[in-house]
């Protein structure tokens, strides 16, 4: 199909051959090179258009931006014309990035301004949410270590996106990578101090962002790194919450962005959040380094805790398997050895410790005191921090698993829960359910059945699997690093762009298995069943 680019044309749409428009007359072939196909998008300065590059073999789609704004004003186009230049120098200044569409062509044609980027084809993640519904907290770490890297790399040459969003983050399809797109209100931090105010004031109230995503001293047109980083602030609970800015409550005496009762994560990661959202520049993050190491903070302080109750877990073939998804438990959810109950007594009781915050441990940790975060641990006489008697190691009564039944994790799902870690769901039947989404980091699920389940995007890591039904399931993009699949019946399932790394699948049925581009070695599958119809992770039956 061709379509017209004429904005009073009464009926766009042409044959894919037709030269000019049937309806309005106007030339169809954009500077004799760009097709138009269909129209992508509008906005207040112009439209956004699917096109394919017919002078160049194959002719290659690419996307091009036109200049459309809804005023004859001759300020209000050069406004616009400015927004579409500094758009054009911004995309060529940054270069070449894996993750940035790349600038193709920049022209003009009837006094109407065109820009061409490269294609991304995919879906946002505003789409996906509201196709797969909101993400677990492990997703969107996962999503946000990804997504600082590429602002990062912006904030590095200088540029201010300026509008990070949902809208503005495309999931490729080829390989799944985070694309940061529209670049139209961008601010280069190196720009002439001497402009004018009421210039200034021109040429960025029209560009300031997305109210609810950016930050005030953006509103205030004084965009600052620490904007992008509140804006990621905003989108991660979007991507937590399937709600909009516009969606949540404000304080009326801060105009603080009242989310935390509608996010389901851990405390550690609010805390992270709540510094990427604070009013206050001072008290924000200031770049997004600061953000991925803060990150990087929590995993360790997780790590050093998790590492205490694999003490001496390692001492048999199985015992990797119970430290992988319980921490040495036994079919009945109580931990097996000396060692393992012993942990699990340090850990109940650390996190009862007052004044010992893993904030406070971790500001330890950085100035080199590590003395004071053993202490009341590793002892088991004498007073805590508190001034409170420490208990033995025998005082503490362990927490069994969270049991859940069928119905109930379904009921949990359809009112927006997500993350169900360390629970207790084996034998459960769920055929055909809708779990998209869904963490089961470390739960026991051994002999669920989840035939035909939609699990797209799921987080099974460490996870007990073993004997489990998931037969025609469709797995797409789940993670199932370290989990146990052994002798898991996965005929047929969807296992496309998975990750699997460091999975147990020891007699894991995959005959007709789609392992497409799937993170797993060559040994891993060994272990497995599979058949002629396996499609393997290069995308091909047959031989690895």
């Amino acid at each position: 199909m061709s379509y017209c680019l004429n904005p009073a044309c009464p009926n766009p749409q042409n044959s894919a051959q037709t030269e000019v428009c049937q309806a309005c007359g106007s030339k169809l072939l954009l500077r004799d090179r760009y097709r138009i196909i269909q129209a992508l998008g509008q906005g207040g300065f112009g439209a956004t258009f699917l096109a394919a590059n017919v002078s160049l073999p194959g002719q290659p789609n690419c996307v091009i931006k036109q200049l459309r704004p809804n005023a004859n004003a001759p300020h209000i186009m050069d406004m616009a014309r400015e927004l579409f230049r500094r758009e054009a120098e911004t995309l060529g200044r940054i270069g070449t990035h894996p993750q940035i569409p790349s600038l193709l062509d920049y022209f003009e044609d009837n006094e109407i301004f065109y820009l061409v980027q490269e294609y991304i084809s995919g879906s946002t993640l505003q789409q996906e949410v509201k196709r797969d519904g909101p993400l677990s907290e492990f997703q969107v770490k996962k999503f946000l270590r990804e997504i600082l890297l590429v602002l990062e790399y912006v904030h590095a040459n200088k540029v201010i996106h300026r509008d990070i969003k949902p809208a503005n983050l495309i999931r490729r399809n080829q390989d799944q990578k985070l694309v940061l797109i529209d670049f139209g209100a961008v601010k280069y931090q190196n720009a002439q101090q001497s402009t004018a105010a009421s210039d200034q004031t021109a040429l960025t109230s029209y560009a300031i962002g997305t109210p609810g995503f950016a930050p005030p001293e953006q509103m205030n047109m004084r965009p600052v790194p620490a904007s992008d980083v509140y804006a990621l602030g905003v989108s991660c609970v979007y991507l937590l919450t399937g709600k909009s800015p516009k969606e949540l409550d404000y304080d009326p005496n801060t105009s603080e962005l009242i989310w935390e009762k509608h996010v389901h994560a851990s405390p550690e990661f609010i805390q992270v959040l709540s510094k990427m959202l604070e009013i206050s520049v001072k008290q924000r993050y200031k770049s997004a380094d600061e953000v991925r190491r803060a990150l990087d903070l929590v995993e360790h302080g997780k790590t050093l805790a998790d590492g205490l109750n694999n003490v001496g877990s390692r001492n048999n073939s199985s015992s990797r398997r119970d430290s992988d998804f319980g921490q040495g438990q036994d079919s009945g959810g109580a931990p097996s050895s000396p060692h393992a109950r012993e942990a699990m007594q340090i850990r109940n009781r650390q996190t009862r410790l007052d004044g010992m915050g893993l904030q406070s441990s971790f500001n330890r940790l950085r100035s080199g005191d590590s003395s004071r975060l053993g202490t009341g641990i590793a002892s088991r006489g004498g007073r805590n921090s508190a001034g409170r008697p420490k208990e033995t190691a025998g005082d503490t009564k362990k927490k069994p698993p969270a049991r859940l039944d069928a119905e109930g994790l379904q009921n949990y799902y359809i009112k927006g829960k997500r993350d169900f870690p360390s629970h207790d769901l084996r034998s459960l039947s769920l055929p055909k359910a809708n779990l998209a989404g869904a963490s089961f980091h470390q739960s026991n699920m051994g002999k669920i059945n989840l035939q035909g389940a939609n699990l797209h995007k799921a987080d099974f890591g460490r996870a007990s699997l073993t004997n489990a039904i998931l037969k025609d399931a469709d797995l797409r993009n789940a993670y199932l690093g370290n989990a146990d699949l052994e002798n898991a019946d996965l005929r047929g399932a969807n296992l496309s762009g998975a990750y699997l790394l460091n999975a147990n699948l020891r007699g894991t049925n995959l005959c007709g298995a789609n392992l497409t581009g799937a993170r797993m070695t060559e040994d891993q599958l060994a272990m497995a069943r599979t058949n002629w119809l396996t499609v393997r992770p290069s995308g091909k039956r047959g031989i690895w």
